[in-house]
């Protein structure tokens, strides 16, 4: 009984993600039509969130890349993270720009992220 409660929960909270995000997505579609109709241009909000992907190693790298890159958890050639976009973070990946792939996200790619290649750690620190 109390599994079926626990789906039930679930199941509540993926519907009101999905119908969130499906209203998010609409109202955008819809200022920009409306932008259009006047003859004005729509910009879309900066994105938030990135993920980033450590491409490179550290032979002969400087200890501020260095520590950059154990700030942003990127302590092996291919891990990835997600980072919370502010001013510091984005300075941040700029210091380390050579060494990681970074780029905004959509749902299709978070979903095949997680479905794919997840290991979930949770951590909580400036970042994220």
């Amino acid at each position: 009984m109390l599994q079926k409660a626990r789906r039930k929960l679930i199941y509540e909270k993926a519907k009101h993600y999905h119908k969130e995000y499906r209203q998010m997505d609409r109202t955008e579609i819809r200022m920009a039509r409306m932008a259009r109709k006047a003859s004005n241009f729509y910009v879309p909000a900066e994105p938030k969130l990135a993920f980033v992907i450590r491409i490179r190693g550290i032979n002969g790298v400087s200890p501020k890349v260095r520590k950059v890159l154990q700030l942003l958890h990127l302590r092996q050639i291919f891990n990835g993270t997600f980072i919370k976009l502010n001013k510091a973070s984005i300075n941040m990946l700029r210091i380390v720009e050579p060494y990681i792939a970074w780029g905004y996200l959509n749902l299709k790619s978070v979903n095949e992220l997680i479905y794919k290649r997840v290991m979930a750690k949770s951590v909580r620190s400036e970042l994220l």
